[in-house]
């Protein structure tokens, strides 16, 4: 089933049979980085702008790194010299990027819905990098595929998300995707950074780290976002370390071949301890690196294809 949308704003509303048909196309592109092959002429001719109003390593330069490795021009826009630091409105910005004919406009805004706005208003496929604490789509597509490539499934699994799940796009992206694909889904955290409400999304919901993690396949660690917070959500970094913080004694409660996942990037001493981030048979964080740009890659390979039967 291919992807119907135009743009890729959320998670939330995919089919299964889409996400698959993404995942299985981000498998043949991570095969192909691997080997190390390019595919340059697929989006010869087309043009990618990298919108970025907060900041990002790893999003942005694999965004980069995929487009350039399909044969696109990018453009990374740095707002903190653009006109939007000198007072335009997002719409003027829209109105802009239409004037310029991108084909791919890549956005990370720090309000949710930012990029659905621009997607109304510009003619480019746009993709949602991140927005606000709303939905991060193609995290969660890289977390499905690492995860898919290591057990060979979706389906059936028990996956913990633990940690800043209040402030965390990235958590709600994995929710509405695992959820979608039959993973059985937990979330872990101090009820200050807990959703009220979040049992609506499906999940069961643990504030002892220990009693969440118990027979976990996947344990998948979330950034503490000190940028969001405001005060009193945690006593100090040390006691939510103490609780929440993923160490080799409480990784011990789950599966005893259970898989650490993490976003980035990671406050060691903080979220996760450096023996459990770096365990080189556990630890899936450096993959995660690596299938963000095959992930990237068919997200942009699938909506320039849709761009271009809309032509």
């Amino acid at each position: 089933m291919p992807l119907t949308h135009r743009h890729l704003l959320q998670i939330e509303g995919l089919h299964p049979p889409e996400i698959d048909t993404m995942l299985d196309l981000a498998e043949s592109y991570a095969l192909l980085n691997r080997s190390g092959k390019t595919q340059r002429d697929l989006l010869r001719g087309r043009t990618l702008i990298n919108l970025f109003f907060e900041d990002s390593t790893r999003t942005r330069t694999s965004f980069e790194l995929a487009g350039k490795r399909l044969g696109a021009d990018v453009i990374n826009m740095s707002v903190s010299t653009s006109s939007v630091n000198k007072g335009e409105t997002l719409l003027d910005t829209a109105a802009t990027l239409n004037a310029m004919n991108c084909d791919l406009l890549v956005v990370r805004h720090g309000d949710s819905g930012a990029p659905a706005l621009l997607a109304r208003k510009v003619d480019a496929a746009v993709i949602n990098a991140g927005d606000g604490m709303h939905e991060h789509p193609t995290q969660a597509l890289l977390d499905a595929l690492t995860i898919r490539r290591r057990r060979g499934r979706l389906e059936g699994l028990t996956v913990a998300i633990c940690g800043d799940v209040l402030h965390s796009r990235v958590a709600r992206s994995n929710i509405f995707l695992l959820s979608a694909m039959g993973s059985r889904v937990r979330v872990i955290g101090p009820p200050t950074l807990m959703p009220t409400e979040i049992e609506r999304l499906g999940v069961e919901v643990f504030h002892d780290m220990r009693e969440g993690l118990r027979d976990c396949d996947i344990v998948m660690m979330l950034r503490l976002q000190k940028e969001r917070m405001t005060r009193g959500l945690i006593p100090s970094f040390r006691e939510f370390f103490r609780f929440y913080g993923l160490d080799a004694e409480k990784l011990a409660c789950a599966k005893p071949d259970a898989l650490v996942m993490h976003p980035g990037p990671m406050n060691r001493g903080v979220e996760i301890a450096s023996d459990v981030a770096d365990d080189p048979v556990r630890s899936l964080i450096k993959e995660q690196v690596e299938m963000g740009v095959a992930v990237r890659m068919a997200v942009l390979d699938i909506l320039a294809r849709r761009s271009s039967r809309n032509d």
